[in-house]
Parts: C-alpha cells; sequence; structure tokens
C-alpha cells in the first residue's frame, strides 16, 4: 500500500510528442496526424508491457492521464529522442512507413515528475 500523499507525487503520465509542422505548414488532414500519436502510444505501450508503471497505468484505466505536446519540426523530434535516449527515458518514435517520416514519439507511462525537465520546452499541441 503506498503511503498517504504518494499517489500524487507519483502521477502516471504518458506523454505523446507530435509534429505541430504536419497539420500547420504540410497541410497533413487533423485525423491523420491523431492516428500518428494514437500508433506512438499504443507502440510504447506495447513495447513496455512488462514495466511496472505500465502495469499500474493500464490498471487505472478508467483514469489514464495522458499529455498531449507539440514539437515544432522533425529536428525538434529527433533532438528530443536523442535526449530522452541519453537519459534513460524509454520511448517509442514512431516513423511513418513506407515514406519514412517520423511524426511523434510517446514515452511509456512514468512519474510525471522524472520527465517533466526534459519536455519543458514544448507546449500543448493545438
Amino acid at each position: 500500500m503506498a503511503a498517504p500523499g504518494a499517489a500524487s507525487q507519483s502521477r502516471l503520465v504518458q506523454y505523446v510528442v507530435v509534429r505541430s509542422d504536419l497539420v500547420h505548414q504540410l497541410s497533413w488532414p487533423l485525423g491523420a496526424v491523431i492516428t500518428q500519436a494514437c500508433h506512438a502510444a499504443t507502440a510504447a505501450i506495447h513495447l513496455h508491457y512488462g514495466d511496472q508503471d505500465t502495469q499500474r497505468y493500464l490498471a487505472e484505466l478508467d483514469s489514464m492521464h495522458k499529455v498531449v505536446l507539440a514539437a515544432p519540426d522533425e529536428a525538434a523530434l529527433s533532438s528530443l529522442s536523442e535526449t530522452l535516449t541519453q537519459a534513460g527515458v524509454a520511448h517509442k518514435l514512431w516513423v511513418e512507413q513506407p515514406e519514412n517520416i517520423p511524426t511523434c514519439l510517446a514515452l511509456k507511462p512514468c512519474p510525471k515528475d522524472a520527465v517533466q525537465q526534459l519536455l519543458r520546452k514544448f507546449k500543448l499541441f493545438k
């Protein structure tokens, strides 16, 4: 059993970072971009299914918490992926095939405070 107040300190969040230029500059349909985010989120959970945080996140099915952030372009998304890799943060960079276009990435579910600093420069997707 968790200590009182522990739940708020270790709130599990799945962050998804989507390239905003796909919609705003490259004119991808919004539905296609949302699909990319769904692919990345599903893949991250699948790849880390046995992880303790992932299992706890899935156990709270009706109170899952996701945050969708915007990366301005492919370079920013790729840079973030490299930063996350160097920091040991598990994530999935989704690369749309057969076009080979990195579109978004999703972190495995994790405590918000463990990764928030790495994502601070990204704003909510609009």
